[in-house]
């Protein structure tokens, strides 16, 4: 019975004990949960724990950098060294922001830009000065070949001479175009006939109206072949046409130093050389008194 007894006792013993140790398990995870809690706000406090003069520092720093002023240090560069000094502390003074520099600077080379602006504008105003004087000069010489164009064309045709002379106006000048073939030359010559001698006195008292402009005289043939002894081909017979215009018209007042012969043979037709009167228009002579100033019209 003893035996059976402590038996029992022993049951009863172990299953107070199981009971116990279950009843106390829960302060393991109470103990764990508050030494992470612990844990966890020793992280958060020195997370938050910062040194403040080095925050002023590094404030001041951004302030300085943002704000457009020149970060601090720029005096302790033209020392010798640093210092390692205890006590010592960041320069607190700050350079001049950068604007008020540019400002100070902008005044330094005011006199300089405006001087170089002055000479630009009087630059400008010159070229523009040049360019209506230009202007000006080409319009006036315009309405004086014009006004000589009217008057030889009003003599032609007073005396009847429109269908042997012909005037234009072109990006060279005043242009008289004289009919060659039986009117100013025979048939292959060179010797000025005399029944267009007035028409060729007229056109040089007009060419002294003024003693500026230089005047060319151009000798045109068709494309027929000639060949005499005294013109082999047509560049001998179209210059020594031009030639006896420029002679005429130096012995009738025309200073030599303005006058200028030249012969193009048939290379300049102004018609076509496979009719008749084409060929017939294509045997002349121009007179061309020349521009001194640009043909502004002509791009």
């Amino acid at each position: 019975m003893s035996a059976h007894g402590h038996g029992k006792k022993r049951r009863r013993g172990g299953h107070g004990g199981g009971e116990h140790g279950s009843d106390e398990r829960w302060l393991l995870t109470y103990a764990d949960m508050i030494t992470l809690l612990m844990a966890l706000f020793m992280v958060l406090f020195s997370i938050s724990s910062v040194n403040i003069s080095k925050y002023q520092v590094l404030q001041k720093s951004l302030k300085a950098a943002f704000s457009g002023a020149v970060l601090p240090g720029g005096q302790s560069i033209m020392q010798s060294g640093s210092t390692n000094a205890p006590g010592s502390h960041p320069p607190t003074t700050f350079v001049p922001a950068i604007t008020a520099v540019t400002q100070a600077q902008a005044k330094q080379m005011l006199p300089s830009v405006n001087a170089q602006t002055a000479q630009a504008q009087q630059q400008f105003n010159s070229q523009v000065a040049q360019a209506m004087a230009v202007a000006a000069a080409a319009a006036r010489e315009q309405n004086e070949l014009l006004k000589l164009k009217a008057k030889l064309d009003a003599w032609a045709k007073a005396h009847g001479l429109t269908k042997y002379v012909q005037t234009l106006i072109d990006p060279r000048g005043l242009v008289i175009r004289i009919v060659t073939d039986k009117v100013l030359f025979d048939s292959g010559s060179a010797d000025l006939r005399p029944t267009l001698v007035p028409l060729l006195d007229e056109i040089a008292r007009l060419l002294n109206v003024d003693q500026l402009h230089p005047i060319t005289v151009a000798g045109h043939t068709d494309n027929q072949p000639i060949s005499t002894s005294r013109f082999p081909s047509n560049w001998e017979l179209s210059v020594a046409r031009a030639v006896s215009v420029v002679k005429f018209l130096n012995q009738h007042g025309v200073s030599a130093l303005r006058l200028s012969p030249s012969g193009y043979s048939y290379f300049h037709p102004i018609a076509s050389n496979a009719t008749p009167q084409g060929r017939a228009r294509n045997r002349r002579v121009e007179i061309i008194l020349q521009r001194i100033n640009p043909d502004l019209a002509t791009p």
